[in-house]
């Protein structure tokens, strides 16, 4: 090379296409080559990456359109079996036996075979007599009949507001337990705030059925919270008259203990 002479860099296409037509389409995709493999493999890089990250990108701008699911949790109530009396120690009703009536006897002997003559001193029954009454030695005066027609009578100086722990004829919903398994399942509604936290447990709820059947004096013997609590304590005052129970044959005054179970499934 000459000194003075200018050094022009030149690329293999212009190397190639030297004194050749330059116009040609060849030169012009040769020239544009390199450059269009670069485009291509930096678009095929995004389309990897955006194809990789899809599933994180559409859980996070999903999670703004989303409301949060409400799990609503059935329930279930009531444990029905009947309570034991509060006082074990109280003792049982009294066994009232009324003795049986002392029927009627006439005197009759059977007669006996004897050779010596007989003095008849006392006048012999009739065959009537015999029939509509038992013979005997000795001639007794019966009481007659004993029926009640109606309940024994309440004992004189006994208070009417007296309230029973046992009785001979407990009270009863009306419909018996299956009633008010029914009831209590349409009536009692788990408390929102006893449902978030999970509060589960029974409530025993004390109370008497009064000798017309109402409830009355209800009140909450062991709880498990607030909101349990005053929802058991409303289904009971809320209930239809009971079946009284009954002592000796007349309506009376009952302590009831109902345990009501709050369980989530």
């Amino acid at each position: 090379m000459k000194a003075g002479a200018t050094t022009v860099s030149q690329s293999w296409e212009d190397i190639v296409f030297e004194n050749r037509n330059k116009d040609y389409g060849a030169y012009i995709n040769r020239k544009s080559y390199s450059k269009s493999v670069v485009v291509a493999a930096g678009i095929t890089f995004l389309v990897l990456i955006f194809v990789l990250a899809f599933p994180a990108i559409k859980e996070f701008f999903g999670s703004f359109g989303e409301k949060e699911e409400v799990v609503m949790k059935n329930t279930t109530v009531v444990s029905l079996d009947q309570p034991p009396p509060i006082s074990p120690n109280q003792p049982p009703p009294p066994d009232v036996r009324i003795p049986p009536p002392v029927k009627t006897i006439i005197k009759f002997l059977p007669p006996k075979v004897t050779d010596k003559e007989v003095v008849e001193e006392e006048e012999m029954p009739t065959i009537e007599e015999i029939k509509d009454n038992e013979t005997g030695s000795v001639d007794q005066e019966g009481t007659g009949e004993v029926i009640f027609e109606e309940p024994v009578e309440e004992a004189k100086g006994e208070d009417p507001n007296k309230v029973f722990l046992v009785v001979e004829q407990p009270p009863e919903f009306e419909g018996g337990l299956e009633a008010m398994y029914k009831y209590l399942s349409k009536n009692v509604k788990y408390p929102a705030s006893a449902r978030r936290m999970n509060i589960e447990g029974s409530v025993f709820v004390g109370f008497v059925v009064d000798a017309d059947g109402k409830i009355s004096e209800a009140s909450i013997i062991k709880g498990i919270s607030a909101d349990c609590d005053k929802e058991a304590l409303r289904v009971v005052q809320a209930m239809p008259k009971w079946r009284p129970g009954k002592q000796s044959g007349r309506p009376v005054r009952v302590k009831y203990v109902l345990p009501i179970k709050y369980k989530l499934d």
